[in-house]
């Protein structure tokens, strides 16, 4: 692949050449990786880390909030300040189509629920909004990416015990011991129903599809984005905790994201003298889609549903909830529902809706629906293209990252997320976009302060874009 040409008199960065088969050779990582070991959070990332794994709520006067709130809200006016000021880099297509849904969004509450707008669009908006610029700001370089790998493996590594007691007792004991301080709230426990012979962990979360949606997260992390960081036996022991913790939520939503993300893996390394492997997977998936759609008499989304849980019952549940769903949806095409009930059979006495994409568009209508959708692709697109051969580290960065929204993005068809997972989902996502602009360094190149994310975050001359993938 050809890269785009820099204006004449701008020196190009060196590249340092992957195998001809578009591969990446480990062997030959940046030596600056050693650095990346021992790489720190931002701060504020680590609060806000915190404060979604202590789950904390309280009323300040007729306000209802939790630590992430606070948090979140104590950072929202500078961080969009920082957006629009350029201190993130330059605004992207993903930024103003995050905005656009955002006042979407509130303009459905507006019509659908005028006396409700203020305290759901400004809950919402802070988890979201909050969480995706958190991610924006201050996930920028190598550095900041390789700690937030980090991070997360290591909280699901402190929360082991609390993780094990929960399967076998039932009880979320960190929910239940802060419940008890006075004056804090914690989250409820859900108390949901044994599957094979154990308790479902809900850990810090609103619910145990949480709980495994933030371990899923945290695998390709593990065992993908620090290779060469940290030795195949550390990745390799990380990855079986995190994924041993994900299991353990016993939530088909989040155990498909893990077989999902195993399986890219085990096709990369498989396939990996084959530069076109991705398209060749791309091609089976549709061929794969479009054999189901000719053969069942069933559409191939309801076939997916079908498997993707853990019994029949839940599928042909799902499945009715989709149907009514998306029968909202064209009855109310423009600003959805708002906050208002969703028809449906009067024997399906429960509200809940077990997919988030389907939420977005029956409670915000089809265009608060694509605003966020658009978005969401656009980016996976421009990071799925960038060609970082190489570059070993960011390749593995870009590959990890992908691994874990393509995983979201068939968890989120068949969970609904809430509260504080919807602001880490969003976050981590605002924690790729870095990748679109970011450059590559040769092996030379690289020293502690370029990897710490000197280069990458004051450079005055523009990325070199490369396209592909690999």
């Amino acid at each position: 692949m050809r890269a785009e040409p820099l204006p004449r008199g701008v020196p190009r960065a060196p590249l340092r050449r992957g195998p001809q088969n578009g591969a990446a050779d480990a062997s030959r990582a940046p030596m600056a990786d050693a650095a990346l070991a021992s790489a720190k959070l931002p701060r504020p990332v680590l609060i806000m880390l915190i404060a979604i794994l202590v789950p904390i709520s309280f009323h300040l006067g007729p306000l209802a909030l939790t630590g992430l709130r606070l948090v979140l809200i104590v950072m929202i006016i500078p961080l969009l300040m920082g957006l629009f000021s350029g201190t993130y880099g330059r605004m992207l297509a993903v930024d103003w189509l995050v905005l656009a849904h955002f006042g979407w969004l509130t303009l459905a509450l507006a019509v659908n629920n005028p006396d409700r707008v203020i305290q759901q669009a400004g809950s919402v908006g802070i988890e979201f909004l909050g969480g995706y610029l958190m991610g924006r700001a201050y996930i920028r370089s190598r550095a900041d990416f390789a700690a937030l790998a980090r991070a997360l493996i290591y909280s699901l590594v402190l929360m082991l015990p609390f993780t094990i007691y929960e399967t076998l007792t039932g009880t979320p004991i960190l929910a239940v011991m802060i419940a008890k301080l006075p004056g804090i709230g914690s989250v409820t426990p859900v108390f949901a129903d044994p599957r094979m012979g154990l308790e479902r962990v809900q850990g810090p979360f609103d619910h145990p599809i949480h709980f495994g949606l933030y371990a899923s997260v945290a695998f390709p992390l593990a065992f993908v984005a620090l290779s060469g960081v940290r030795s195949v036996l550390w990745r390799v022991l990380m990855s079986a905790i995190v994924v041993g913790s994900g299991a353990l939520a016993l939530s088909s939503g989040a155990l498909l994201a893990l077989f999902l993300q195993i399986g890219l893996i085990l096709w990369s390394i498989t396939f990996r003298k084959i530069a076109w492997r991705w398209w060749l997977l791309v091609g089976i998936f549709a061929s794969a889609y479009i054999a189901i759609d000719l053969l069942s008499n069933r559409s191939p989304i309801k076939v997916f549903m079908s498997y993707a849980t853990f019994s029949a019952h839940t599928a042909y549940w799902r499945s009715i909830i989709f149907d009514w769903g998306i029968q909202n949806v064209w009855d109310n095409p423009i600003f959805g529902l708002g906050l208002n009930d969703w028809v449906r059979p009067a024997w399906m006495v429960s509200d809940s809706m077990d997919n988030f994409w389907l939420v977005m568009a029956v409670r915000y209508g089809i265009p608060g629906f694509l605003l966020l959708a658009t978005g969401y692709v656009i980016a996976l697109a421009q990071i799925m293209r960038r060609d970082f051969s190489g570059d070993f580290r960011l390749l593995m960065y870009r590959r990890a990252w992908v691994f874990t929204f393509v995983g979201l993005s068939f968890t989120l068809s068949t969970v609904h997320v809430w509260g504080a997972v919807y602001a880490f989902v969003f976050f981590m996502f605002g924690a790729g976009l870095w990748l679109i602009d970011a450059r590559e360094q040769s092996a030379e190149a690289d020293t502690p302060e370029t990897a710490a994310g000197v280069g990458l975050r004051y450079s005055r001359f523009a990325p070199v874009h490369r396209r592909g993938m690999s």
